[in-house]
């Protein structure tokens, strides 16, 4: 395994990239708010609380939502992984990245540890994932140069050679079970005795809920991804909250 270069900084994702990329979504929202003011003002009784109601929501949650994502991606510590050291106290050693579609971990993570080698493989297939969010995030940030692509039951890295497999804010992508298996037992593979994944993601649970609303489906429940890291014979090593509403997993294999 080849030592990967920093690369140019770039700035991550936050607020106004998330619209860019969810632009359709937001753009429903704001219809849906506007047309349901509008109707009230034409139609009686009932049918007009009905549409303000609709209108109120809607522009609810367009609010909590933007401010959410402010919140979690242009103000908190998630971009500048201080976090990271209290999951991997000895650093990230020998490390694969791991995304799908979207990386905006690599380069904060190589420059952190410059001595660490690093590899990035890159999961992103056009006709599994076929949301427009992730198109349009390609378009704007493509693959860092030296990014690998690869699939969840083929990771490019050989077995027992890694410390740690990270995937941040990338494994939820993956729609189908059973590529979510695959990537866990390939992870487990790969990774040296005592070895560590460390999974960071969004939840499916009360608080990106009350954040995303009905989005918040696009997430996995915590228990998903411990049945996921159970089956794969890995066992939760540590966890940490990160601006409320994402979860950080560090799941380790076992020991020689």
């Amino acid at each position: 395994m080849n030592a990967r270069p920093a690369g140019p900084a770039r700035r991550p994702s936050g607020v106004r990239e998330v619209i860019r990329y969810n632009w359709p979504m937001y753009a429903a929202g704001a219809v849906t708010a506007a047309t349901g003011w509008a109707l009230a003002r034409h139609l009686p009784g009932r049918p007009a609380a009905l549409a303000r109601a609709a209108s109120a929501g809607a522009a609810a949650l367009l609010t909590t939502s933007t401010l959410a994502t402010w919140h979690v991606y242009d103000r908190s510590e998630l971009h500048s992984y201080d976090w990271l050291s209290e999951l991997l106290p000895d650093g990230p050693g020998d490390h694969l990245v791991v995304c799908t579609g979207l990386d905006e971990a690599s380069r904060p993570v190589a420059a952190r540890y410059p001595t660490a080698r690093q590899l990035v493989a890159d999961l992103y297939d056009p006709a599994l994932t076929t949301e427009g969010s992730i198109r349009r995030a390609r378009r704007h940030a493509p693959p860092a140069p030296g990014t690998v692509s690869a699939r969840p039951d083929a990771l490019p890295a050989a077995t027992g050679s890694l410390d740690t497999v990270l995937t941040v804010l990338a494994a939820h992508e993956l729609r189908r079970p059973a590529d979510r298996t695959a990537l866990f037992t390939e992870a487990v593979r790969t990774l040296r005795p005592g070895g560590t994944l460390l999974l960071v993601e969004h939840l499916r649970d009360l608080a990106n809920t009350a954040a995303y609303g009905p989005g918040a489906w696009h997430f996995q429940p915590r228990a998903t991804w411990l049945r996921h890291a159970a089956e794969a014979g890995l066992h939760p090593a540590a966890e940490r909250r990160i601006a409320t509403l994402i979860t950080a997993f560090a799941f380790r294999s076992p020991a020689a």
